[in-house]
């Protein structure tokens, strides 16, 4: 289905029935992401997976996608659907997409789970690199998108999953070169929201890589210890969803039940 939102459809999925579960996919993937895990609690609950803004099949709106430009396309869609509550479950950008949903409309959040994500804005280091793949992107499409997706595991997921890597990065090449140079330059752009998430009156939880290349863990789990947001962390790289998939599930599982892990 896809709802019409400034003049591009937005792309989403609605299965079940309960309470509302939003899954929003990372940089370069899109809502097929979630097929696998979304099975394990579609029997009793409602799940929407978006397409965010310039990925899958949602258009693109302009060359730079501010966290807050996809946030307010998906609360369309959510107003659509006439949700009034909801649990968010976002891996990386989509995390960040979250919280931009978060501060938007923070009386309708039941619980936020930012997987292999962060509240932290970019440091100047990662800025330039964005920078400096959004320039490379222009001649360079096909290749630097394999790069991009294959750094993300770890090294030896690089060896275990490598049908699952071919599948990620036959995703991440079905993103247009506007969404890659779009999305990167929103990232860059977002604003830091770690004391928002700190006073956010909802279930939160952290999911965490330990062998992460682009999460700093162990600085989330020293700057989360007196707050009441939790965190798990899981052996292997960014993409738990593929390189954890069996304690992914479960975690997932028991945060959507408000239980406590």
């Amino acid at each position: 289905m896809a709802l019409q939102y400034k003049g591009v459809p937005v792309y989403y999925e609605d299965e079940g029935q309960g309470d509302a579960i939003i899954l929003l996919h990372g940089f370069l993937a899109n809502s097929s992401m979630w097929k696998d895990i979304k099975t394990l609690f579609v029997k009793n609950k409602r799940v929407i997976c978006i397409d965010l803004l310039g990925h899958g099949q949602t258009e693109c709106l302009g060359y730079s996608h501010a966290m807050t430009d996809m946030a307010a396309a998906v609360l369309a869609v959510l107003d659509h659907l006439k949700l009034k509550t909801y649990t968010l479950i976002g891996h990386s950008m989509g995390g960040y997409v979250a919280l931009a949903i978060a501060e938007k409309n923070p009386k309708a959040i039941l619980g936020v789970c930012l997987m292999n994500s962060t509240y932290h804005a970019d440091e100047e280091e990662r800025k330039a690199l964005r920078k400096r793949a959004n320039i490379m992107i222009q001649t360079n499409f096909e290749s630097m998108v394999r790069m991009s997706v294959a750094n993300l595991f770890s090294s030896e997921s690089r060896v275990t999953h490598r049908k699952e890597i071919d599948k990620a990065i036959e995703m991440a090449l079905k993103t247009v070169p506007q969404g890659y140079i779009a999305g990167q330059e929103g990232m860059l752009l977002r604003k830091d929201k770690f004391e928002f998430f700190k006073n956010l009156d909802a279930h939160k939880l952290i999911i965490i890589g330990k062998k992460d290349p682009v999460i700093d863990g162990e600085l989330i789990i020293s700057e989360i210890e007196d707050t009441d947001i939790q965190y798990k962390e899981l052996s292997y790289g960014h993409m738990s969803y593929i390189e954890n998939k069996s304690e992914l599930s479960y975690l997932i599982k028991r945060f959507i039940e408000f239980k406590y892990l």
